[in-house]
């Protein structure tokens, strides 16, 4: 049986995050391991999925309301011990500098391009990989 990467995926609107889970399929690259999804439309509920652990990469909604994914990614990052890699969903690709700021790993434009997207999750999934083997 293959193994199993777990996404978590932050965004306020449904739609995000099928547009998510539609472009990465069952896996973004033959390399990675299959994706399983965890959805979260809050900032409390990626706090407390991520304090549970087994997360492998978290992929935020920068425009998310009322507190965008740039902003959730900043806290993660110095809230969350040995926090996954993190994709930031930005509106525009002038927002990279702020993805940047937020500390995030990985950044693509909305609306959701599923080659451009597949192939960052699956580099922030064998990012994973290379550190839970070191």
């Amino acid at each position: 049986m293959q193994p199993t990467a777990t996404v978590l995926v932050y965004s306020d609107d449904s739609n995000t995050r099928e547009q998510v889970r539609l472009a990465t399929g069952r896996r973004p690259a033959p390399d990675v391991p299959v994706v399983e999804f965890l959805e979260c439309a809050t900032p409390p509920a990626v706090l407390r999925e991520l304090d549970k652990g087994g997360i492998d990469v978290v992929v935020l909604d920068g425009e998310a309301v009322p507190m965008g994914g740039m902003g959730v990614c900043r806290q993660i990052k110095d809230e969350i011990f040995n926090c996954p890699p993190v994709l930031v969903l930005i509106g525009r690709p002038q927002d990279a500098w702020l993805a940047t700021w937020s500390r995030a790993d990985a950044a693509v434009t909305l609306p959701v391009e599923p080659v451009e997207f597949a192939a960052a999750l699956a580099s922030l999934l064998r990012q994973k990989a290379l550190q839970q083997s070191a």
